[in-house]
């Protein structure tokens, strides 16, 4: 079991910075990849961004649209992950979630491919 909690969502305006925390537990050495993904009211959950742990390969991924302005990390002694998110638009409005894997070279751009979810943390951007 891996147990994930994220931090970090609130209230900023637009053009301005976050940045998203994911504290995993639990079973971590059994983690391939963890991913970003937002569900904004009455629109299917997207992709953000994912990274892969395991064989140190560190390979990222990132949606279109937050190219160029959000950063996803990972600080292996915390077993964390974060999402910094700059030049934020209304558009980037959304709960956030992270998510984690346990099956290796699997797609981590789609929901499906994931076992374990946190609870979300609200972002809003005001215009």
């Amino acid at each position: 079991q891996v147990q994930l909690v994220e931090s970090g969502g609130g209230l900023v305006q637009a053009g301005g910075s976050l940045r998203l925390s994911c504290a995993a537990s639990g079973r971590t050495d059994s983690i391939y990849g963890t991913g970003w993904f937002r569900q904004a009211p009455g629109k299917e959950r997207e992709f953000v961004a994912a990274i892969v742990w395991t064989w140190s390969l560190g390979s990222i991924y990132y949606a279109d649209s937050v190219k160029g302005r959000f950063t996803i990390s990972r600080e292996n002694a915390k077993n964390t992950v974060y999402l910094q998110m700059n030049s934020l638009k209304s558009e980037d409005t959304a709960v956030y979630y992270c998510a984690a894997n346990s099956v290796r070279w699997s797609d981590l751009r789609k929901p499906s491919s994931y076992y374990y979810w946190g609870q979300g943390t609200q972002v809003t951007v005001s215009s």
